[in-house]
């Protein structure tokens, strides 16, 4: 199937529910880029079990094609004191959820219950402050299906697929405020801010 090895398939097949890839996607441990940026493909992060949020979509991505779900991602796409985020989307009982790889507390899984896009995107503003509490999430982009990388073997190739990164970045974004809305956002206090600097992994100190 999609030109998958048996045992990348059988790993993926198990992932039959969003929860479930959600949950498997926990499991890998987050990728700090230590050597150099990378986005690495499904198939080595599989094989290296781990990886960072745009490594941890496709890999969604990927697991929700292989069980009948189209592969979609959204880009939520922040101000320039933070840093943008892709998230894997799918719908179940006519409703919209996301599916999430993150190293803080709230940026996570989001259930099916969204009736929109802009509703699904808009229910991570809140949490998608920095350490100063200014809250920098400003746009999103509508799914994109990742079938229109097929003919780049982004399923199953060992390169990186920046180029999913980076077409994410350039495609059509849609404004969550206006000028108005952004002059009067509220700064987070301080047990907010705390609350954002909860991480699951922490990152190794260099000798």
């Amino acid at each position: 199937m999609f030109g998958l090895e048996k045992k990348e398939l059988k790993i993926l097949k198990k992932l039959n529910t969003p929860k479930k890839i959600q949950d498997f996607l926990d499991t890998l441990k987050i990728n700090f880029e230590e050597d150099g940026d990378t986005c690495m493909p499904p198939k080595l992060v599989l094989e290296k079990r781990i990886c960072h949020c745009a490594e941890g979509a496709i890999l969604a991505a990927l697991a929700l094609r292989v069980n009948g779900y189209p592969p979609l991602l959204i880009d939520l796409k922040a101000n320039e004191n933070d840093f943008d985020h892709l998230v894997a989307v799918f719908k179940q009982y006519g409703k919209w959820g996301a599916i999430s790889k993150t190293n803080h507390m709230a940026l996570r899984y989001r259930e099916p219950i969204y009736f929109s896009i802009r509703e699904l995107a808009m229910s991570y503003f809140h949490e998608y402050l920095d350490n100063d509490g200014r809250k920098n999430l400003r746009s999103f982009s509508e799914p994109v299906n990742l079938k229109i990388f097929d003919k780049k073997n982004w399923m199953t190739s060992k390169d990186e697929v920046l180029y999913i990164a980076d077409y994410m970045d350039e495609v059509k974004h849609y404004s969550m405020l206006n000028k108005k809305q952004i002059r009067n956002l509220r700064r987070a206090n301080k047990i907010e801010i705390d609350a954002g600097k909860l991480v699951e992994w922490q990152k190794k100190k260099k000798k």
